[in-house]
């Protein structure tokens, strides 16, 4: 049976790319907000402007029948990653309206979404409370499914949540992955190629190698190996100031190094650190990262800190879509000045898993269980089914 869908606030695209593979079609339509149409230009443009686009803050929404809508509503006001992160950040209210309008004038037989890993925590409580109540006022169920991408074969560990909104009175049985992830070097290296893309542009011309502390890693600690035969030679990605403190490794040997090579700055820096390690306390290490087995959340430095796991060079555009399993012929508009945009993302393999198993949903091929609220935890290979509002801190 062919089934219809629809997205809302789908920014760059990774979910509703997962639905269009899983379900065989492009979206009916899509619905936004005005605040996000920057970012959900990138998809209208690899449709080429073919799917009507409605901006329900402008006036003009629509309400045509679907079977699913899949929603990206923006993270930042419960992700471990932003630094404005709380309950009470206005960026959990897009989660809350745009279910309420899809609710109310969709009325699919599935909405769901994809948020951060804390929607399925005690800080999420009262988000997760607000959705149940617009469920049970809806005539829904709610589940939430909390994963992380290297589970669905991702060369990322990134965490993730997503939620559900199930027609009905029963919630489906949720399957469990357990994916053996493709390694982050493989990745990179079988990124599609072509001289003539726009998206073969290195997001950092600097050379990796030249950064110094790598340098004091690859000629002082490794006795002068090259970029490749060092990320031969380690087991996970890593960057040059855990590898040096793994080893053993003092600053201030490393301040004495950086004097000698005529890098004055970084030798007081070193000097700083440390001062600032002996007596207890903490630094950033985000410098240059050689990849190899996987990486964490693709996200903040690391795009532009990233290397290629054989060349002496940082990534390609091309090569930062690919990490998220964006299509060979996707194109981002304005090229590495949005890179955050492929950040700001579901990743397309871990949205595929999703798509399928509401596909099996609709197709009645899970089993169902009547209930409220239920919590399904990929990781620990758990779930649990409740009906009190109150009760989510069980499942933490």
């Amino acid at each position: 049976m062919n089934y219809k869908y629809a997205s809302v606030v789908p920014l760059i695209g990774g979910e509703t790319i997962a639905m269009q593979n899983v379900f065989g079609a492009r979206p009916e339509y899509i619905l936004s907000y005005s605040a996000f149409k920057a970012n959900d230009s990138q998809l209208l443009n690899h449709y080429n402007n073919e799917v009507p686009y409605h901006v329900i803050d402008e006036g003009n929404g629509r309400s045509d029948s679907v079977d699913v809508v899949n929603a990206v509503c923006p993270c930042a006001g419960l992700s471990s990653l932003s630094p404005s992160a709380s309950i009470d950040n206005k960026a959990n209210n897009w989660m809350i309206e745009s279910a309420e309008y899809v609710l109310t004038n969709v009325k699919p037989k599935v909405f769901w979404g994809e948020n951060a890993p804390r929607l399925a925590s005690n800080m999420g409580k009262p988000i997760v409370d607000q959705l149940r109540k617009l469920a049970k006022d809806k005539g829904y169920t709610l589940s939430l499914y909390k994963t992380k991408s290297k589970l669905h074969g991702l060369s990322q560990t990134r965490d993730r949540s997503f939620y559900f909104f199930w027609k009905g009175d029963s919630i489906p049985i949720f399957p469990f992955f357990r994916r053996p992830h493709e390694k982050i070097e493989d990745t990179i290296i079988n990124a599609y190629v072509d001289e003539k893309d726009p998206m073969n542009v290195l997001v950092n011309t600097n050379k990796p190698t030249d950064n110094p502390f790598y340098r004091f890693v690859l000629e002082e600690l490794e006795g002068g190996v090259t970029h490749s035969q060092f990320q031969e030679k380690i087991e996970r990605s890593i960057n040059p100031l855990d590898y040096l403190e793994n080893c053993g490794i003092k600053y201030d040997r490393v301040a004495k190094w950086m004097t000698a090579h005529k890098y004055d700055k970084q030798a007081k820096r070193c000097e700083e650190i440390y001062e600032k390690l002996e007596n207890g306390g903490n630094i950033m290490r985000k410098i240059t990262e050689i990849p190899k087995d996987y990486i964490g959340a693709f996200v903040g430095h690391l795009p532009t800190c990233l290397t290629h796991p054989i060349e002496d060079r940082y990534l390609t555009v091309r090569e930062c879509l690919s990490i998220m399993k964006m299509p060979s012929d996707f194109q981002l508009v304005g090229g590495k000045k949005n890179l955050n945009m492929i950040c700001q993302n579901v990743p397309v393999t871990t949205a595929e898993d999703m798509s399928r198993t509401i596909l099996d949903w609709l197709d009645g091929k899970l089993n169902t269980k009547k209930a409220e609220f239920g919590v399904f935890d990929n990781k620990k290979q758990t779930y649990e089914f409740k009906e009190k509002p109150q009760t989510l801190e069980s499942f933490i």
